[in-house]
């Protein structure tokens, strides 16, 4: 591939992580994939398109469906000194797999006393918005997030879907890649036109661990990660005409998290709303809210804001579904009346 960078190619999320995994191939001769649907079909949600043409079965490959079987598959593999990149379709599968994530994957390092490293990147599908129903819709990267012994990284872009995977393989520890379902840029999906966007053809890395400003802004601090950031950014647009200046920080990673970052936004605006797409208790937002809380509660002006999903099982109906969801009217919402 020409590493010759053409500014006016634009891509979709999913080409991007592709992408990334195919020049990761490419170089090192140890990187894999596997997981169901992955091969030929190119994974439902484009994550794997065109990787079986190029590198054959041998090394994309079509699992059963059978995720305690090829997670632990993947986790053998990594220990033995490959790189697999393993995808989970659904998030909201963990449960018949969580062993080999938390027990396995997580932990082999620690118990082996950092004599043995896993290499491996579980991939998986989150979120709502297409009335997947309760077993399909969630996101859950919170309940990764606590589990001691995984990176967690979520990119709300195709610029870090591809940075972030390709730091992700390169990284000699398990990390656990979120990418949303309508931040892919998929054409059969309702999407956001940040979707698609330039991205350059060589290999480039994104740290694991650094939030980005996504937006400058002097009036409210808006802390978020994935398809949110998108939301955010298009609220943000859209109140700069009534004089309010949102800074949105894209969080990226969870695990580490860029609690610096996050302080200096705030230390700044002086009001803080933490949007997530998970769930509300025990969460993300609430670890947010700590940090600041806990460091400097005087540099608020205002109570902390918190926007996340109410406790329930994701409905099936479109309108009880965009009922719960942090939605950009939502969000909007919520700031003006940080603002008021």
């Amino acid at each position: 591939m020409t590493t010759t960078e053409t500014p006016t190619r634009r891509i979709t999320a999913a080409k991007a992580m592709a992408e990334a995994i195919g020049l990761e191939m490419r170089a090192d001769p140890d990187v894999f994939v596997m997981g169901e649907d992955v091969g030929a079909y190119g994974g439902i949600f484009g994550s794997t398109t065109g990787l079986f043409d190029e590198f054959g079965p041998e090394r994309v490959i079509d699992t059963p469906i059978s995720e305690t079987g090829f997670i632990g598959a993947g986790i053998g593999a990594a220990v033995e000194g490959l790189r697999p990149v393993v995808e989970l379709m659904f998030v909201d599968f963990y449960g018949v797999c969580m062993d080999q994530i938390s027990n396995h994957m997580a932990k082999i390092h620690y118990e082996s006393g950092g004599a043995v490293k896993v290499p491996m990147v579980l991939m998986c599908a989150t979120g709502a918005g297409y009335s997947d129903a309760a077993q399909h819709s969630q996101c859950l990267w919170g309940m990764f997030a606590h589990l001691p012994g995984m990176k967690v990284v979520v990119p709300s872009n195709p610029y870090d879907a591809k940075g972030l995977m390709t730091s992700a393989i390169r990284d000699d520890n398990p990390v656990l890649y979120f990418f949303h379902k309508g931040a892919q840029g998929l054409v059969w999906m309702e999407k956001n036109p940040r979707s698609v966007a330039h991205v350059p053809e060589e290999a480039f890395t994104v740290p694991i661990g650094e939030a980005a400003i996504a937006r400058e802004g002097s009036d409210v601090t808006v802390v978020t990660l994935s398809l949110s950031v998108q939301h955010s950014l298009d609220v943000a647009e859209e109140l700069e005409g009534e004089g309010i200046s949102l800074e949105v920080v894209d969080l990226r990673s969870l695990v580490p998290l860029d609690r610096q970052t996050v302080l200096e936004s705030v230390a700044k605006t002086g009001k803080l709303l933490v949007v997530d797409e998970d769930y509300k208790s025990f969460g993300l937002t609430g670890e947010v809210a700590a940090i600041v809380a806990e460091t400097d509660p005087t540099m608020l002006t205002k109570p902390v804001s918190r926007l996340a999903v109410p406790d329930v099982p994701i409905p099936y109906a479109r309108s009880l579904e965009y009922g719960i969801l942090p939605t950009r009217e939502r969000i909007a919402a919520a700031v003006k009346d940080l603002m008021s």
